[in-house]
């Protein structure tokens, strides 16, 4: 059994620098063996990579929103390595939220979480099962097209 370190690896992913907060809050927070993470965009190189509502004629693409909680997750699996000493301590993915900046109408919201939930699921193996929610939402800080939330078990 490989751990998430040679997982991330083989998929040709490496974790980005964690994102400065922009507001008044931490990017992860551990209390005992749970560690939550405040919401993480679709930012590559400190740029916004995905922007814009999915659906309607002027919308973003389910494919968009996809690789945009991709990135959002990898983000966030980044913040949860830094907080903890690396993402080998991080022994199970509890939880998963998604938010989507959804146009009037689309309702497949579950299928852009799955973008963050194979993500997780490639990263942590079993371990990266999860208990999820996906919401779509009018609008997401600086026009993102997903937002993604994470809670985590951490070992010793």
């Amino acid at each position: 059994m490989s751990k998430p370190s040679e997982r991330l690896a083989g998929l040709g992913l490496q974790l980005p620098a964690v994102a400065t907060p922009v507001g008044a809050y931490v990017p992860a927070l551990r209390h005992n063996d749970t560690l939550l993470l405040s919401g993480q965009i679709p930012l590559r190189d400190g740029v916004m990579a995905y922007t814009g509502k999915v659906g309607g004629a002027e919308g973003r693409t389910l494919e968009d929103a996809q690789a945009a909680a991709r990135i959002c997750t990898l983000n966030a699996i980044a913040a949860a390595a830094e907080c903890v000493g690396g993402i080998d301590k991080l022994t199970r993915v509890l939880k998963a939220f998604i938010y989507v900046a959804s146009a009037s109408g689309f309702t497949d919201q579950h299928k852009v979480a799955n973008g963050a939930s194979d993500l997780l699921a490639e990263v942590f193996g079993e371990a990266g099962r999860h208990a999820r929610a996906a919401v779509g939402v009018a609008e997401l800080p600086l026009n993102a097209t997903v937002e993604v939330d994470v809670m985590f078990a951490v070992g010793k």
